[in-house]
């Protein structure tokens, strides 16, 4: 099979895993504009919640408000100890 790359097996073209979570992507971030800044703080309040789920160490959490035209901007950085919890909770956000 010509097609294959990385760890794939000839076989099956199936990928090791470690070709895809090799820890060197930890951040999840999220952005969003509210109507106010309660809606943002309720928002911050269930992520962090969603965070600290998935969580085996602390996760670093930073968020910023910034007043906007059309109201509140949300932005938050999520770092996890390790890639696979920053998929499990991008996976838990769909």
């Amino acid at each position: 099979m010509a097609n294959c790359k990385a760890e794939e097996t000839s076989v099956c073209c199936c990928l090791d895993v470690g070709a895809i979570i090799d820890n060197t992507d930890c951040t999840a971030s999220y952005q969003n504009v509210f109507a106010n800044r309660a809606e943002a703080e309720e928002t911050l309040k269930v992520l962090t919640e969603k965070a600290r789920s998935v969580e085996s160490d602390p996760c670093q959490i930073s968020s910023r408000f910034q007043d906007v035209a059309e109201g509140v901007e949300l932005t938050i950085d999520f770092v996890f100890s390790c890639q696979a919890e920053t998929v499990i909770f991008q996976l838990g956000l769909r």
